[in-house]
């Protein structure tokens, strides 16, 4: 079929005011949040409604074309990296919630819904969506689900994953496929909506997504523990582990990162730190009194020099955002930020936090280290200029090292990034060759073309 005919199908799909064939509206969709290199598609398309939606997939199947989903483009991995002549299908057209269930604690949504959005939304029918990313104030909820994201709260909230219900999506062939329910337990079939999490867009496109709710904390305290050294800071991690108590976050930061964010945001962190420790406890206000005078008790223990505790809830917004503030601020720094997300078992922090300081000295590279310590999950970030080409060659083996380091430990190659293009090489150092022939095989039954989201997670 030619393009021209190809592109009047579209438009008589999604509408002419929804199909972008402009250099420029194309590579505003050529590029993600990863460092690799942009790809530019053929078309962008943007239905509006679920009809248009299942049509564009099929149209892009019948005609063999690529097609990659996408929703803010946040996600670190390549994963909305568009394939080389292929089609761009945004979901930001469907961002409507379409019910708010506060009787039976869920909600439906369509993808392009913004994750923030949403949780203020629940929050305003006093309920609760934990899942809290750091690039909520724009990601969507169908990117969290093909990511399954986390967050801040991932530690005694659990991620994504933990909180979604059920997935209608489409599949090649333009037919709507159901899975899940509105129940609290559901064993009708396959886990069809298990399988669609963390999928990246490979096997089928979100239509819709059912949500848990759950009913919100009754109170919280939270606290800024100051440490003399990231050795300290991280085996008071694995010790507050290991005493049964789990915060609702705890998150790390190193003294490179501290000193970063106060001079981007000015919150009034120590930069004479070497450590920070975020913590927050939550739950019934004895709960939380007693857990909170635990964990002061722990981190004194453990070498802590100071233990601030926030005294309203300004304070306590103050030291999230400054949490929050740590990749933007690290970004400005260099041209080229890179951000790993490598994660171990929580007892393996301490010797995790002493590879990325021994990588950074044998490759005489910036690394700032920041993350969610409490559920091992790190964000060792790579401040470089990627036109430096020897720099860049240094970067790229320190990466190698990170993850070879990870899962020497027991760890894994990603927490909540994904695999998408930029992880793909690494797939069969944590799995095995069988376990990729077995995701390939899967795909080539249900995507017999290969159109969805080509290349990305198992390669080619």
């Amino acid at each position: 079929m030619s393009a021209d005919k190809l592109i009047k199908d579209f438009i008589a799909v999604a509408g002419a005011e929804n199909v972008m064939t402009s250099e420029t509206d194309r590579h505003a969709y050529s590029y993600d949040a990863a460092v690799l290199d942009s790809v530019m598609p053929a078309l962008v398309v943007r239905p509006e409604t679920s009809e248009a939606l299942g049509k564009c997939v099929k149209l892009c199947n019948d005609n063999g074309l690529p097609l990659t989903v996408r929703g803010a483009g946040t996600n670190l991995s390549g994963g909305t990296i568009p394939h080389p002549g292929g089609v761009v299908i945004l979901t930001n057209g469907l961002n409507r919630i379409l019910e708010i269930n506060e009787q039976d604690m869920y909600a439906v949504v369509e993808p392009g819904v913004i994750t923030a959005q949403f949780a203020a939304e629940v929050a305003k029918r006093g309920l609760f969506y934990p899942p809290d990313p750091g690039s909520q104030a724009v990601s969507t909820l169908g990117g969290n689900v093909a990511e399954n994201a986390g967050g801040l709260r991932g530690l005694k909230y659990g991620v994504t994953k933990d909180y979604v219900m059920g997935v209608d999506f489409w599949d090649v062939n333009g037919e709507l496929i159901k899975s899940g329910s509105r129940t609290v337990k559901c064993v009708t079939g396959y886990n069809l909506t298990g399988l669609m999490i963390a999928s990246e867009g490979t096997l089928g496109v979100f239509d819709k997504i059912i949500l848990k709710l759950i009913p919100p904390v009754q109170a919280a305290k939270s606290m800024m523990a100051i440490f003399p050294s990231m050795k300290a800071a991280s085996e008071t991690v694995a010790a507050i582990i290991a005493n049964k108590i789990v915060p609702a976050t705890l998150e790390m930061m190193d003294n490179f990162t501290i000193r970063t964010v106060e001079n981007f945001r000015g919150a009034g962190l120590p930069t004479d730190a070497a450590a920070l420790l975020l913590i927050e406890v939550d739950g019934h206000p004895a709960q939380v009194e007693d857990e909170a005078a635990m964990v002061e008790k722990i981190c004194k223990e453990n070498g802590a020099t100071e233990l601030k505790v926030a005294k309203n809830a300004a304070e306590r917004d103050a030291v999230w955002q400054a949490r929050r503030d740590a990749l933007p601020a690290l970004a400005k720094l260099r041209p080229t930020c890179v951000l790993e997300d490598a994660t171990v078992p929580r007892s393996k922090i301490p010797a995790m936090i002493q590879a990325l300081d021994e990588i950074a000295k044998e490759l005489d590279l910036t690394i700032g280290t920041f993350g969610h310590a409490g559920d091992g999950n790190l964000h060792p970030t790579i401040l470089t200029d990627k036109r430096d080409k020897a720099e860049w060659e240094r970067v790229e083996k320190g990466v190698d090292m990170i993850f070879d380091r990870a899962l020497a430990l027991g760890g894994t190659l990603s927490g909540e990034h994904g695999i998408g293009l930029a992880k793909s090489k690494y797939l069969a150092q944590e799995t095995s060759k069988g376990t990729i022939e077995y995701a390939r095989r899967m795909k080539s039954v249900l995507d017999p073309k290969g159109i969805l989201n080509p290349d990305k997670i198992i390669g080619k």
